[in-house]
């Protein structure tokens, strides 16, 4: 499958990583892909630069956002929520037309420190506000309540016994999601119904960043015993 993966965070490299793994055609959405080769520094999580990463994986294209996105069967905005819906308009809503948007980002906000809040919640969620924004795409919400080595290894916490959530309007679209979170070993996917129950899914996020500071570890995850 040919998947654009906007974001060259450490959710962007890590989700490309592991679908080239897999055996995806994989190609990583950015701004300016001259910018992002050309940074020495550490980034603000302490990873290496862009370029060392690159390096170790020479099949991953780097290109513009909306190059990224034309004619990608699934995109996957691994951007930070405060400017998802920038990089999603930068990707062009001709290239998003039809496509499914698996929307893996969290609205938070941390303009008055840490622990950040939501900058939407309750009657609303970024996921509503893409697909709003976005008509024409098949917009999917899950992985947003693990931190990025658990997305695509849940067998580093517990065995991978715990819960996976999905959130949609489109079934062909959640069911395409859901066979390529099967294929990363999740084993308890939830549907939790239509795209308004995102809301649910991002609002787990301050629960999920208290737990991390409780137990002083990012390597955690819900499970749903029933």
């Amino acid at each position: 499958m040919n998947i654009a993966v906007l974001g060259t965070g450490t959710v962007g490299r890590t989700i490309a990583a592991k679908l080239a793994e897999l055996g995806h055609e994989v190609v990583v959405g950015t701004r300016d892909p001259e910018s992002t080769m050309a940074r020495t520094d550490p980034d603000a999580m302490g990873n290496p630069p862009y370029s060392v990463w690159q390096a170790d994986h020479p099949g991953i294209r780097l290109a513009p956002y909306p190059d990224a996105a034309a004619g990608a069967e699934l995109v996957v905005n691994a951007t930070g929520g405060s400017g998802s819906l920038e990089a999603l308009n930068l990707a062009g809503e001709e290239n998003l037309e039809g496509t499914v948007l698996l929307d893996i980002s969290n609205p938070l906000d941390f303009s008055r420190g840490f622990p950040p809040s939501l900058f939407v919640s309750d009657t609303d969620s970024l996921a509503e506000q893409i697909q709003r924004a976005f008509p024409g795409a098949r917009v999917v919400k899950s992985l947003n309540t693990m931190t990025a080595a658990l997305m695509v290894d849940p067998g580093r916490v517990g065995g991978g016994d715990h819960s996976t959530f999905v959130s949609g309007d489109d079934p062909d679209a959640k069911k395409m999601v859901v066979d390529l979170l099967t294929s990363m070993g999740h084993t308890d996917v939830i549907d939790l119904g239509d795209l308004s129950t995102a809301r649910a899914a991002e609002m787990l996020l301050p629960v999920w960043v208290r737990l991390m500071g409780a137990l002083g570890t990012p390597y955690l995850q819900f499970k749903i015993v029933r």
